[in-house]
């Protein structure tokens, strides 16, 4: 082999040097060779990379020291190369080669310059994976008949499906209750109300730095106190309360996408859509003309049966929360469409899964859309406040025996849930819904879902007294050994007054001694003598100990509603409401005392110069209100809070 085989491989050796050129997917070869004849292009493209490998097989060898120096064999031309560009520093001019230095040096760049083309190729595959998952796929007939059959049974009205099917995810255009979203239909509350909770948790409490990563930079969302947008005409609201439309955009699909990741057990959400392409397209047009194109694409559709759904139904599996929250960004004019609120509970229940719904629930028989008026059951807004599709609104499971279980709340939440039901003796509503994370709750009454909440936390938090009567309460139960009957022994009394540092005047314990049982009750009435500095419970500088603050219920139904023969639009209300709150131990005959001054009524305790409080009003959401805070009263402005 003479110098021509040696140009060959100095312009191999040039051209492993040199990056690898962008990989292109093509047939392997023995596939190749079996179809059409090799294009000239991909025949080039194999040749440089067979020269490449060669080259670098070369190299290889000749690290290794396969050839005797000083020798020359002529059949090895190209080791015989490779050897004396090892052993000489000197470049020999007749092949215009560099020197190994040279050499050597451009080997780690190479490698470097490799490291862009892996993080590009490792992002083109992440955006390959991303667009698996948000491939729309078509569920199989069965599991399609099955979710239609889980919401709305075996037969299911036409009004019902009307009220379904006319209901999506729209905030009020009124500035004073901008904050919510509207009602149009009844029925679909139940889940409109979880999301509209969440929506206010993301308004009020969470920060930009706490959104995801994904969508990080827009400033949508703000903490509370927060900055008013100007020109708010209401004598009565916070201007704190309005938003602009990017806040509320962002809010609402951080909201459902809570939902659905809390569904999927966050580690996927499915997401369902409809194969209506108008319904998605961007057509630039205002929000007007988009509402016109959704309406005649959704002209003479009718979801009623199975076999309909799966002609229209598709889903994406997602499983990142940010590719989630981006995905949801996109397909936003689904969930505003008047099938909305349906898309929205197919998906929870696909993202949870059927089968486990089933199981979550005490009766699966029972549609969730529950017959004749087609109300959401409470099994679905447990899904959505806590992703389980439980029955029942109090802590934890109750057995039954004989193999019955009920199923509660077994976990905290983020917002909480109250009920009228629970006012009237109908149902306990556990600790997890009472003491949310967020100071939102939904108000269920018998027919429709509402919303309370308060601007700050703190209107959970226990006062100093009620912490301290915690506490003794905790000691007086430590000590109780009648099984919950509520009273200790005189000796047991010892040891209370002892462990809590009270100092009780001697007269007033061997009173208390004086049988041979102290009660509950009389214990307490006696530490409320005690002057707090002795580790009693009476306080001069406070009236009752009480605390008040500030709430707001927002009920967003908007339907013509017929009264005397005349027809009135009743539309989405606001309400600041001011509650006081006693402490839980304070006698019923103070309330009494307090109850006369505030009527006017002369009263032996009543103070000169004190004004008298504030006269306490009623309606059936105080109810709801008193069964968090006990015995609170109610004042507001204007007409009475609508819980219906």
């Amino acid at each position: 082999m003479g110098e021509h085989d040696d140009e060959e491989l100095q312009r191999a050796f040039r051209m492993s040097l040199q990056p690898a050129p962008d990989a292109k997917r093509s047939k392997p070869r023995d596939v190749a060779a079996a179809g059409s004849t090799e294009s000239p292009e991909a025949l080039d493209r194999r040749v440089q990379r067979e020269l490449r490998a060669a080259a670098a097989e070369q190299r290889r060898l000749s690290a290794l020291g396969t050839t005797t120096p000083g020798t020359h064999d002529p059949s090895s031309s190209s080791l015989s190369l490779e050897n004396t560009l090892a052993a000489s520093p000197i470049p020999i001019a007749r092949h215009r080669l560099v020197e190994p230095r040279v050499v050597t040096t451009k080997l780690p760049d190479r490698s470097e310059g490799l490291n862009p083309l892996r993080d590009t190729a490792a992002e083109k595959t992440n955006r390959g994976k991303r667009r698996v998952e948000d491939e729309r796929q078509q569920l199989p007939l069965r599991t399609v008949e099955q979710l239609y059959t889980l919401v709305f049974g075996t037969k299911v009205s036409k009004d019902v499906l009307s009220q379904w099917c006319h209901q999506g995810f729209r905030f009020s255009p009124d500035q004073e209750t901008s904050l919510g979203l509207v009602q149009r239909e009844g029925g679909p509350c139940g889940v409109l109300a979880p999301i509209q909770a969440l929506v206010l948790k993301y308004l009020l409490f969470v920060t930009e730095d706490e959104m995801d990563i994904s969508t990080r930079g827009k400033s949508m969302v703000r903490a509370s106190p927060l900055k008013a947008v100007q020109n708010v005409n209401s004598e009565t609201l916070d201007g704190n309360l309005i938003f602009s439309d990017a806040q509320r955009t962002r809010a609402l699909v951080h909201a459902i996408g809570e939902t659905l990741w809390l569904a999927g057990g966050k580690r996927k959400a499915v997401v369902a859509v409809l194969d209506i392409h108008e319904i998605y397209a961007e057509n630039g047009g205002s929000e007007e003309e988009q509402d016109e194109v959704v309406t005649k694409a959704l002209e003479g559709l009718c979801l009623d049966s199975g076999k309909e759904l799966h002609r229209l139904l598709r889903v994406c599996t997602v499983t990142s929360l940010s590719a989630l929250h981006q995905h949801l960004h996109n397909l936003l004019p689904g969930f505003k469409s008047p099938l909305g609120a349906l898309l929205l509970l197919f998906s929870i229940l696909l993202s949870r899964g059927v089968e486990l719904v089933h199981t979550d629930r005490d009766d699966s028989d029972q549609p969730l859309v529950t017959p004749p008026f087609g109300h959401a059951s409470q099994e679905i807004v447990n899904l959505f406040l806590c992703g389980q599709a439980v029955s029942h609104v109090f802590d934890g499971n109750m057995d039954l025996g004989g193999g019955m279980c009920l199923k509660g709340v077994s976990t905290n939440v983020e917002v909480g849930f109250l009920s009228l039901l629970e006012a009237l003796n109908l149902c306990k509503v556990g600790h997890n819904f009472k003491c949310p994370k967020w100071p939102i709750w939904i108000i269920g009454s018998e027919s429709h879902y509402s919303i309370l909440f308060a601007l700050s936390p703190a209107v959970q938090e226990e006062t100093d007294l009620e912490d301290r009567e915690m506490r003794v309460r905790q000691a007086f139960d430590a000590q109780d050994q009648s099984g919950g009957g509520g009273f200790i022994s005189p000796e047991a009394l010892q040891q209370l007054l002892l462990d809590l540092n009270i100092d009780m005047p001697q007269d007033m314990l061997n009173n208390l001694c004086s049988s041979d049982i102290v009660v509950w009750n009389d214990l307490w009435q006696a530490l409320l003598t005690i002057d707090k500095s002795k580790g009693g419970l009476k306080d001069p500088s406070t009236t009752l100990g009480k605390r008040q603050f500030e709430v707001f219920h927002f009920n967003g139904i908007a339907k013509t509603v017929a009264a005397s023969g005349d027809l009135t639009q009743q539309r989405p209300r606001l309400t600041k409401i001011r509650v006081s709150v006693p402490p839980k131990w304070t006698p019923d005959t103070a309330l009494v005392e307090e109850y006369k001054i505030s009527q006017g009524e002369v009263s032996q305790g009543a103070t000169e110069g004190v004004p008298p409080p504030e006269p306490a009003q009623h309606a059936p959401l105080v109810d709801c209100i008193r069964t968090r805070w006990q015995r609170a009263t109610c004042n507001w402005t204007g007409d009475p809070p609508s819980i219906v």
